[in-house]
């Protein structure tokens, strides 16, 4: 994400930035509440599981968005689209890691992303449990929490750090590919949900496959990402949008991103 970014413009990606940070403390507060204390689960039609915690983030985030921005649209994983439309339209994820929020781990994640007329301009990864704030977009430099981050920029895929998100759906559904990826870099990890990318803007990880994902799950970690010097496509290579499969490659550099692209289409 290298195109400039006006400060005097009222919905500029530093705008939306510092929008996003103030909602993720907000949102943190909130859903610490309510970790780690019992809360009960139920699950949707796709067997997800769904809590209080991510139905009383969404809200309150559908609440401070629509108070500064009432004509805009707002797409959130437990409500859907709802508002102005998709002329300018924020996705937001309230809790990203359910299932790792319902059994105590502390790597699940709140994710927003803002689109003007279908374009990604800016997103943030909040951890509440960590009190890290991952943000970047157009003409933005990457953060945590305020200080800049960047990618690796490793290039060679054989000393490569490698994370594999969703292991057991990749497992199920594409064992072949699985398998390449099983052999791929020098340090391989299992994962799950956003953490992972978010190490990879910061420059510690160097590649994160992932799969089965919903655009409230990729947007905002792609903004970042890209911010931090990274690629993040499907698994055609293709930018990401609202549209998207939910099949990602995110990578530290452009040579790691085709390698991984050629590991993936065999």
């Amino acid at each position: 994400m290298t195109q400039t970014s006006s400060s005097s413009d009222p919905l500029s990606a530093e705008t939306v930035l510092r929008d996003c940070a103030a909602w993720a403390e907000m949102s943190a507060a909130t859903a610490l509440g309510f970790f780690r204390q019992g809360t009960a689960v139920d699950f949707k039609a796709d067997l997800s599981p769904v809590t209080l915690a991510d139905q009383t983030v969404e809200r309150e985030l559908k609440a401070a968005i629509t108070a500064k921005y009432p004509d805009h649209g707002i797409f959130g994983e437990e409500t859907g689209i709802e508002g102005g439309g998709k002329d300018h339209l924020w996705v937001i994820d309230p809790i990203d890691g359910t299932r790792s929020f319902i059994s105590g781990h502390p790597l699940f994640g709140m994710l927003i992303a803002f689109l003007r007329n279908g374009r990604l301009q800016a997103g943030a990864i909040s951890m509440p449990a960590l009190n890290e704030v991952y943000c970047g977009g157009l003409g933005v430099p990457a953060t945590c929490n305020g200080t800049p981050i960047q990618v690796s920029g490793k290039r060679n895929p054989d000393e490569a750090i490698l994370y594999i998100n969703e292991g057991e759906k990749l497992l199920a559904d594409h064992p072949a590919v699985t398998a390449r990826l099983l052999r791929a870099g020098q340090t391989r990890r299992f994962g799950y949900d956003c953490y992972p990318h978010a190490l990879l803007a910061a420059g510690h990880v160097d590649a994160v496959i992932d799969y089965d994902l919903k655009p409230y799950d990729f947007l905002a970690v792609s903004a970042v990402v890209e911010a931090a010097g990274g690629i993040m496509t499907d698994w055609q290579g293709k930018p990401l949008a609202l549209d998207s499969e939910g099949a990602v490659v995110s990578a530290a550099s452009p040579e790691l991103h085709a390698a991984l692209i050629g590991l993936l289409n065999g």
